[in-house]
């Protein structure tokens, strides 16, 4: 009963979705975006903004996270995700203007300690990661639907010490909240994007991944197809 009353709930909440995003004012331009960009975008909305009279509205959050609320309502103009399976989902459901989608950035991938600390290691195959933690947790994005977590798996796993650290994991909603762990010196080490790193001052990198123990880290864009012109100006 519970559940059935749960689902009913969504659903009635979901199909209200719609009707508030078409009430959305055309001058304003919706984004979707991975966690990872919210410095970065946050100062281009502003720089746009300032200059083109139209507001730029931001939603962060994990990837598959936003492409699943894109799924269920007509909400954003523009979708920019940190992995390329976020966009192919959406792909896959006709629910980006193909002709717009394009590969708009790339990363790497860090291992972060806080900034006092003076943890050294060097990012290698059967590499110390586990006696590193001294006890503590590695913090990482989600590993099962994250993107920055997915890579970070797959780097742990391609260097062979993916299972001594499996069970010592403070997982996040997102990269953000990974490198918050971090920075807060929750967590002794980290796993996050270079930029992530390069946007807190309270974190240092200990060391790059190399880019052959992951997949290629690619941010690829598109439009929603209800996006009015003031998105694809904000995109080009």
């Amino acid at each position: 009963m519970i559940r059935a009353i749960a689902t009913a709930f969504f659903a009635a909440l979901v199909s209200l979705l719609p009707v508030a995003a078409a009430e959305q004012n055309a001058d304003r331009v919706t984004v979707f975006a991975a966690a990872s960009l919210t410095d970065a975008l946050e100062e281009i909305g502003t720089a746009y903004g300032r200059e083109k009279g139209t507001r730029v509205v931001f939603s962060f959050a994990a990837s598959m996270t936003l492409a699943r609320q894109i799924e269920l309502s007509a909400g954003p103009d523009l979708f920019i995700a940190a992995d390329v399976e976020s966009m192919d989902y959406l792909d896959q459901r006709n629910q980006i203007a193909k002709a717009s989608r394009q590969d708009l950035l790339a990363n790497r991938l860090v291992l972060v300690a806080p900034a006092n600390s003076n943890v050294a290691l060097t990012l290698a195959p059967q590499m110390k990661l586990a006696d590193a933690l001294r006890g503590g947790r590695l913090a990482m994005a989600n590993v099962d639907i994250v993107p920055a977590g997915r890579y970070g798996k797959a780097a742990l796993t391609a260097l062979g010490v993916w299972t001594s650290v499996a069970d010592k994991l403070a997982q996040g909603e997102d990269v953000r909240a990974a490198l918050a762990y971090v920075a807060r010196g929750e967590a002794p080490l980290g796993i996050v994007y270079a930029t992530d790193a390069r946007a807190e001052p309270r974190v240092r990198v200990v060391g790059t991944f190399p880019e052959s123990t992951h997949p290629p880290i690619i941010y690829p864009a598109a439009l929603t197809p209800e996006a009015n012109t003031n998105a694809v100006q904000f995109l080009a």
